[in-house]
């Protein structure tokens, strides 16, 4: 194994800062592992991160990336449940292993260490074991989009055959609850503002689209669709606006889960949907580490193949950020040789 290897870095906040590096390989220590990167999925959250830290003050240089697929290369001494050779993936955060999520815990990709590394070094509870039935590339985009879909249908709430599952948008946690919900036997309808997008939802399970540039009061369209039932479950990727819309298609009883912001870092709507759907809203932060074991268990016997839109190379990093921020239908890859 080199004695070198690659890694992109950011000495200071902004992408103008973003370097490509030469540095030496890390050593794990006791309860480490070092693992040899093959693939980093990347999130919106990368873009905010480099740009000013996300109100955080993370170590610099600054290595972004959290979700990641990888075989370990070394194990480090009191190291028992790895070995070198395991495929593994990567947790959204440190020291959270179940239940409620410890005040200690941090997230990869700042503050914690970043995956956009040939080689990096993390704690064994950091890690578990990859897919079988998936390859570098699709494996790697569990880590955050996938695991954020599994918890909102899976710990925060229930999914059950037959209920009505709305999912807002087309990203990379989009078209993972879609693809879950389905396999649960729920009837998945997902919102978007481009009906060639929608057409591909239907492709991985989705039974019905609504265009909100046609149908902005788009709660109404989707009674329709379930004869004045509305959703049991409605996965909220936008905000702003959309949340008061969110919230009037819920049958009573029902829930929002609140995942993305993309219209803003304010949730609108009137307090009466909520009050008189007697609604649950509940926040999702991706999720703990026994849950990723639950989906990578659930993606091998379900066969769930991720949607990933474009791979890069290691070195086109900056052109990756490009396309993520342009937006993808699907999840943006950077595959390490």
């Amino acid at each position: 194994m080199s004695k070198s290897m690659k890694r992109w870095q950011a000495s200071a906040f902004g992408r103008q800062n973003l370097q490509f590096v030469e540095t030496a390989v890390p050593t794990p220590g006791h309860g480490e592992v070092l693992v040899r990167v093959e693939a980093v999925a990347l999130n919106y959250r990368e873009l905010l991160v480099l740009r000013d830290g996300m109100g955080m003050n993370p170590p610099l240089p600054l290595v972004p990336g959290s979700d990641m697929r990888g075989t370990i290369a070394m194990v480090g001494a009191g190291v028992s449940s790895f070995k070198a050779g395991d495929a593994v993936v990567s947790t959204f955060f440190s020291r959270w292993q179940d239940g409620v999520q410890p005040a200690d815990s941090i997230p990869h990709g700042a503050p914690g260490p970043g995956m956009l590394s040939e080689y990096v070094v993390l704690p064994v509870d950091s890690l578990v074991i990859a897919p079988r039935s998936l390859d570098a590339v699709k494996a790697s985009t569990l880590t955050c989009s996938g695991l954020t879909a599994w918890f909102a249908l899976n710990e925060a709430g229930r999914t059950r055959a037959g209920d009505v599952v709305v999912v807002i948008g087309t990203g990379g946690v989009a078209l993972f609850a879609t693809q879950i919900a389905e396999a649960q036997g729920a009837r998945v309808v997902v919102v978007s503002g481009s009906d060639e997008k929608l057409e591909r939802t239907k492709a991985l399970g989705a039974a019905a689209g609504i265009n909100r540039l046609r149908h902005p009061q788009w709660a109404g369209a989707l009674r329709d669709l379930t004869d004045g039932q509305g959703a049991d479950h409605v996965l909220e990727l936008a905000g702003g606006e959309n949340f008061g819309h969110s919230l009037a298609a819920l049958t009573k009883g029902g829930r929002v889960s609140v995942i993305g912001n993309l219209a803003g870092d304010e949730l609108r709507s009137s307090v009466y949907p909520l009050l008189h759907g007697a609604a649950n809203v509940q926040g999702i932060g991706v999720g703990h580490r026994r849950a990723l074991t639950d989906l990578v268990r659930a993606v091998d016997w379900l066969k769930i193949e991720p949607v990933v839109e474009k791979v890069y190379d290691f070195a086109d990093l900056n052109a990756a950020l490009d396309h993520l921020e342009r937006g993808a239908f699907g999840k943006i890859v950077v595959r390490i040789p």
